[in-house]
């Protein structure tokens, strides 16, 4: 399981490293579940995801007390919404798929909006 977790644990720093550089794909999301999986597989992993400069305070504020940045909130608010705008524009999906999909992004806003703020 150990290795299981380490692997886990590298494929979500390499998504939350494109993620740094791509609008569309996340870049925290990615390195919780990777302070998680090398929380059960490295601590030496674990502490530099911790420390990291850029990174270690949004980790550890989630950590310490689920909370998120502000501006990463709106940020997120901002993304959804432009890819709910792009999903209907450019599929023009039927209203139950439509409702259905706003519904889930619009549910994912109320918890993001519901963490305290770091």
């Amino acid at each position: 399981m150990r290795v299981l977790f380490l692997a886990l644990g590298g494929m979500f720093v390499l998504l939350g490293f494109v993620g740094a550089f791509l609008p569309v794909l996340p870049t925290v999301p990615f390195l919780i579940l990777a302070a998680g999986c090398f929380a059960r597989s490295s601590e030496r992993l674990e502490n530099w995801l911790l420390s990291h400069r850029h990174f270690g305070p949004l980790l550890s504020d989630w950590r310490e007390r689920g909370a998120i940045p502000r501006r990463a909130k709106l940020l997120a608010l901002a993304g959804s919404g432009a890819g709910f705008v792009l999903f209907v524009w450019g599929r023009a999906p039927g209203w139950p798929l439509g409702l259905a999909v706003g519904a889930v992004i619009a549910g994912a806003m109320l918890y993001v909006f519901s963490r305290p703020d770091a």
